[in-house]
């Protein structure tokens, strides 16, 4: 089986000033995630590793560069899975971690749990040695200003989000054994209430991994993508003999029919076939096989 690495950087109204820093974003942890896959590294490894690179760099809403919620706090969700024995880990509106997907992988390989949420997740992740990241190291200068802006606005709560989706981050991975994994980590929606947990953490709309089936995370307006549960929705279509491109293609017309959802989607399947689909204006992604000297990105 050739190792192959899709990550997405988020589905939304990309803005022209934005695309060179979301292709560069994209196309490092692709990078990065194939040299795990190349050093024999697990599919679940090359899925973090990834996505740490898209937490690390501020570009995202994801880790540093998250947006704030209503009272100007970063509350991150993320999920991680295992294809071969179907076991997963997430985090729900949690504070001060730079690495929620990190902190999700704990959780799946360290309780026999599946979620941990708010201050129990914070405690936990002191508790396994992770390192409590001030509010201010979080925040990027752009999400500041984009907080301030927001704020001016005066809005009911069920006006707090802004129409265009953000720009959660994902990846899906094969590795050599062919097993599969997927995982998702985000900000969540700009100016939310407080508490407020959308799809990313949630296993079968953020995020599925199946070998059997294949793997799957999606980006967009986290409230219709856990109405459809659209992950799983997308694995169950490749299960059924759709590929990976049409199985993608089908989840994101049905989360507009059914939801009149906004969104999009990266997936693998057992075959190693890659797919992607968007309703969204633009949708940052690198691909990245063994073989390729470069990953393939797209916006």
């Amino acid at each position: 089986m050739k190792p192959t690495i899709l990550v997405h950087g988020g589905a939304w109204d990309i803005q022209d000033e934005a695309v060179e820093d979301h292709l560069s974003g994209v196309e490092a942890a692709a990078e990065t995630g194939m040299a795990v896959l190349l050093r024999a590294g697990s599919a679940l490894d090359a899925v973090e590793a990834a996505v740490n690179v898209m937490e690390e760099t501020g570009v995202f809403n994801a880790g540093r560069g998250s947006h704030l919620n209503a009272e100007g706090e970063v509350e991150l969700d993320a999920i991680i899975m295992d294809g071969e024995i179907l076991n997963a880990g997430s985090v729900a509106a949690v504070m001060n971690i730079l690495h929620p997907i990190s902190l999700a992988r704990k959780v799946m390989e360290e309780t026999s749990h599946v979620l941990l949420v708010g201050e129990g997740a914070r405690k936990f992740a002191e508790a396994h040695g992770f390192r409590l990241t001030p509010t201010e190291e979080i925040v990027s200068a752009k999400e500041l200003k984009r907080y301030r802006e927001l704020r001016r606005r005066t809005v009911r709560p069920k006006e707090f989000y802004e129409p265009s989706p953000p720009d959660t981050v994902g990846a899906v991975a094969l590795d050599s054994h062919g097993n599969l994994a997927a995982g998702t980590s985000t900000g969540g929606q700009p100016k939310k209430l407080p508490g407020r947990v959308g799809d990313s953490p949630i296993v079968g709309a953020g995020a599925y991994a199946d070998n059997s089936l294949g793997a799957c995370s999606a980006t967009g307006w986290g409230e219709s993508i856990m109405k459809t549960v659209l992950s799983k929705v997308a694995c169950d279509l490749m299960g059924e003999g759709s590929t990976a491109q049409s199985a993608c293609k089908k989840a994101i017309r049905l989360l507009k029919k059914k939801v009149d959802g906004r969104g999009g989607l990266i997936a693998i399947d057992h075959n190693g076939r890659h797919g992607v689909a968007y309703n969204t204006p633009r949708m940052a992604r690198a691909l990245m096989r063994a073989g390729m000297r470069s990953p393939k990105a797209s916006i």
